[in-house]
């Protein structure tokens, strides 16, 4: 029977090793290259795809939320692209309607919108190392969801060509979160549908940060390539403000304690399938480590009101006039 100064020890160790692993090095954001050269990592190492299955955001744990011990992980993650979908009015699209996923990751979300709605869906990424691998695993029969190497910044696409925007938490790496709003304005259709979920900071005038709040986002900007975070407020301001918005309501919610559940769950997958880990290797198992003091940071900047995770949805008036920038 192992003594309990002997697991203390072990445990001592483990966080130990986490912290120095973390201090070694960061992800600091220098330009769109440093968030693909991250995902591309993220996404060649396995492990996230191991943990978290085919979604690489967060999941929702129902209204009121359910405890983390009561809900499966990935059928979370799952449920919060059909809560999304519901919320936002893209149910009301017909299936065929074409969809624009901005940061699609790996795909999960795009394969549940063509899969589950009949959407014919377009999902686009930075880091083409996500893009392959969204690719590897889609069906062919799933021939009406396809996938792009783009920028969210640049998009190669022609103005009004969408039925529905959807982007999840992929505006912190956005540097200009104006251009970001202009983007997926542009592309979207007279009487399209927009759906936006991000990770946001708390507006400054809603009070300015403290000392430990500062320290805090300061890593939760470094560690994962984000430029900033914008505010719910502010990026309602950005999507309403913009020229291709066409006088376009934008509603906004905060889903906060619905979703955060996630973070200390994404942490006990690794306890709860070892073998995800594991079997990948020693080098999976020290960045594991080297990830958890992020994930408890942003658990502890959700937890506390530093950050806030904002839904955004808007139809775009079907009579709209644009105003290129």
């Amino acid at each position: 029977m192992i003594s309990l100064p002997l697991t203390l020890g072990a445990a001592a160790a483990v966080a130990v090793t986490a912290a120095l692993l973390w201090q070694r090095r960061n992800r600091r954001y220098t330009s769109s290259a440093s968030v693909a050269a991250a995902y591309d990592r993220w996404t060649q190492d396995q492990l996230l795809e191991s943990l978290w299955g085919d979604h690489i955001h967060l999941g929702h744990y129902g209204t009121p939320p359910k405890p983390a011990t009561a809900v499966d992980f990935r059928q979370a993650k799952a449920a919060f692209v059909h809560e999304l979908v519901r919320w936002s009015g893209l149910d009301q699209l017909p299936p065929g309607s074409k969809v624009l996923d901005v940061g699609c990751g790996i795909g999960g979300s795009a394969r549940i919108l063509a899969r589950d709605y009949g959407f014919d869906v377009l999902g686009i990424s930075i880091s083409p190392a996500q893009i392959a691998r969204a690719q590897a695993l889609t069906p062919a029969a799933l021939e009406h969801c396809r996938f792009a190497v783009m920028d969210a910044l640049a998009l190669d696409l022609p103005d009004g060509c969408f039925d529905a925007v959807w982007s999840v938490e992929a505006c912190p790496h956005m540097p200009d979160k104006q251009r970001y709003a202009d983007e997926l304005l542009r592309v979207l259709r007279p009487g399209g549908r927009l759906a936006v979920a991000d990770w946001n900071r708390r507006d400054p005038a809603d009070g300015a940060m403290n000392r430990r709040e500062r320290w805090v986002m300061r890593q939760l900007l470094e560690q994962w390539a984000h430029p900033e975070f914008a505010s719910i407020r502010s990026l309602s301001r950005n999507l309403a403000l913009s020229p291709w918005a066409a006088a376009m309501a934008v509603d906004s919610a905060d889903w906060t304690a619905a979703t955060l559940p996630s973070w200390i769950d994404s942490i006990l997958e690794g306890v709860r399938r070892p073998a995800a880990v594991l079997g990948l290797g020693p080098g999976a198992v020290l960045q594991g480590l080297r990830e958890t003091p992020t994930i408890l940071l942003m658990h502890w900047a959700f937890a506390t009101g530093l950050m806030q995770f904002g839904v955004f949805r808007g139809l775009k008036p079907a009579q709209a006039s644009v105003v290129s920038g």
